[in-house]
């Protein structure tokens, strides 16, 4: 089975609890560390300011992504997703709400744009052409001013140019002020879009819970694949639900066979 990972920088989003005991910032004398953004804005006015980065900084960042991909590759790792999306680091340098830079990394689009392109060129550099190279992304902070969809359409373009091979759209998590409007594949129309203009290989994700919803994603070209997270969380069998539901069949372990009469399971291949 292939294994793929996330390569991320939380940015001013580290250094806290894990969700389950409050998700907080912790202070440095509970094991926390001095957060980095692109500027020095914290993520809720209780929480410390980060540490806007220099020029030094961003290249001992793009250099940490690059060094890992390297270890990715070495150790067997059959495809990376780059996290540029939830708040984390290279969302914030892409969002006016967070990137309030006056040089090359700020300001403009373009400027925005340029630290997550020069991190994604600078893997797909030393990344091997033959294994997935893709990228995740929030298509909008859902805050009136923050980043959009009309600017994530832009970045996918850019990154088409750069040889990325799929991009998994998701929104939200810069700002604690969003308003999102959530509700069944609620984030399945920024994720046709995308396709419908750039034509990268697109994953869909959001509140995608049933394999007829799902199916129908992939059916009507609203995305390429559909993701699951907290489904699968509740349910770690889903696929073969899905499967079973949908008339088709999965590859497993022939100590599972007789765990359903019905014909849904193959040998492996």
């Amino acid at each position: 089975m292939p294994i793929a990972i996330q390569l991320a920088h939380a940015g001013r989003k580290a250094s806290c609890a894990v969700p389950w005991q409050g998700g907080k910032q912790l202070p440095q004398q509970s094991g926390g560390w001095q957060t980095v953004a692109p500027s020095a804005i914290p993520f809720t006015d209780s929480d410390p300011a980060p540490q806007a980065l220099d020029k030094a900084g961003i290249a001992r960042i793009r250099d940490a992504f690059v060094q890992a991909a390297r270890r990715a590759d070495r150790i067997g790792i059959d495809a990376i997703e780059l996290h540029a999306a939830h708040g984390y680091l290279l969302h914030e340098f892409l969002s006016p709400l967070t990137n309030q830079r006056s040089d090359d990394y700020g300001g403009c689009l373009e400027s925005r744009m340029r630290l997550p392109l020069e991190i994604f060129a600078a893997i797909r550099a030393v990344w091997p052409q033959h294994k997935p190279l893709g990228i995740r992304v929030s298509a909008s902070d859902w805050v009136d001013g923050g980043w959009d969809i009309e600017q994530t359409v832009a970045l996918a373009k850019e990154l088409k140019k750069l040889d990325c091979d799929f991009i998994h759209v998701s929104s939200g998590g810069l700002s604690p002020t969003q308003q999102i409007a959530a509700g069944p594949g609620f984030q399945v129309p920024f994720a046709r879009r995308i396709k419908q203009e750039t034509g990268l290989t697109t994953i869909a994700v959001g509140l995608i819970t049933e394999p007829k919803q799902a199916e129908a994603i992939i059916a009507e070209g609203s995305a390429d694949l559909v993701a699951l997270a907290r489904g699968i969380l509740y349910n770690p069998r889903w696929p073969w639900h899905a499967a079973a539901e949908l008339g088709t069949q999965v590859s497993v372990p022939p100590q599972y066979w007789r765990s359903t009469a019905a014909p849904l399971f193959k040998p492996e291949s």
